[in-house]
Formats: structure tokens, sequence, C-alpha cells
């Protein structure tokens, strides 16, 4: 857990800041200006269990937040928001989704350790997120799960996702400063019927 822990803390040093301002100000703007548009996260694995959490927390926040693969999704469109989690930023399912969104005339926000990988290539904003130490030698997630194919240090981009979730609670921190909203604002929304 300590090793985990440090190599959060030396990532979050080296997270750029021009791109997380440009993040935070995306959805903040797009909360002030487009209350009825939807925001789709996007990931696949672990990634998508970090997008899951984020979503929720969006859906808290006042946000109309959706997880692609959910059976609620709605179709989006050029006033929406799609936000891709993909450590190698090549995830085939997540870039299929990014790419539909794009054409969709959403924008595009991708959280990657690599801007210059397929997924960053094609977003409006980038944000990049310390984790992968070299691409898997098999790009699909759901081949790796299935060869089960691990990489050194972290199995599976294990350091990417801790650092993306520490990394998205701090944009829901912020977002609350930005937006004024308090933890018993989030409560108001947060599910009171729950298994």
């Amino acid at each position: 857990m300590y090793d985990l822990a440090e190599f959060v803390i030396r990532a979050a040093q080296l997270i750029k800041p021009d791109q997380v301002e440009k993040m935070i100000d995306t959805l903040e703007n797009f909360y002030k200006n487009n209350r009825n548009g939807k925001v789709l996260v996007m990931g696949a694995g672990r990634s998508g269990l970090v997008g899951r959490a984020f979503a929720m927390r969006l859906l808290h926040l006042g946000y109309n937040a959706y997880v692609l693969g959910e059976t609620i999704v709605p179709a989006i469109g050029k006033n929406d928001l799609a936000i891709a989690i993909s450590g190698s930023g090549r995830t085939r399912l997540i870039l299929t989704a990014a790419e539909a969104a794009k054409e969709a005339k959403a924008t595009l926000i991708a959280v990657t350790s690599y801007a210059d990988s397929p997924i960053g290539k094609i977003a409006d904003v980038v944000v990049e997120v310390p984790g992968r130490t070299k691409y898997s030698q098999f790009e699909d997630y759901f081949a790796r799960q299935i060869l089960g194919i691990t990489e050194p240090l972290a199995p599976l981009g294990t350091l990417f996702e801790d650092t993306t979730q520490m990394f998205l609670d701090g944009v829901v921190a912020e977002l609350m400063l930005r937006l004024k909203k308090t933890e018993e604002d989030l409560r108001q929304i947060h599910a009171n019927i729950e298994l």
C-alpha cells in the first residue's frame, strides 16, 4: 500500500495543471451552460469501475451522467460530453465508443497515460495520468483478460486505475467548490433505495 500511495503522489506531481484546468473548465461550463446535456463515461474493466464511481459523483453533483454499457444510456449528440478512460488509450471497445461519440459531435475528454494514443488524438481535452510504464503487447483489454497477461509492477494497469480514481475524486472536490455544492447537496441526490 505504501508503494502504491507513493506512486500516486509522484504521479500527481506529473499531471499537467493546464490539462486538469481544461478538463475542469469543460465540466464546469457544461454544467452551467448545458444542464440538459448528457455526460457519458466510458471505460473497460477496472477503468470502467473507476468510471462508474466518477459518473455516480457527477450524478450527485447534478449532471445527467450515464455509464457506457448500461441499458438506460440514451443517444448522445453535439450538446453532450463523453469521457473516455483508458490507460493505453488504445482499448478497442473504448476507442470505438470514443469515435462514435465524436461522430455524434459530442465533446470528448480522454483520461489516459498517452496523449498521442488513438483516443488521445481524437479527444478535445486530454489529461495524461501516469500509470502504465509501457504499452501492453496485447493492446486490447479483453484479449489481455482472457489470456491472463499481466504487466510488471502492478497487474493490468493497476497504477493507472488507482491514480485515476484519486485524480477524479479530486476533480469532484474542485467541481463542488466551483459549483458551490455542499456534501448535503450531494446527499440529497444520493440513492435512498440501495441493494
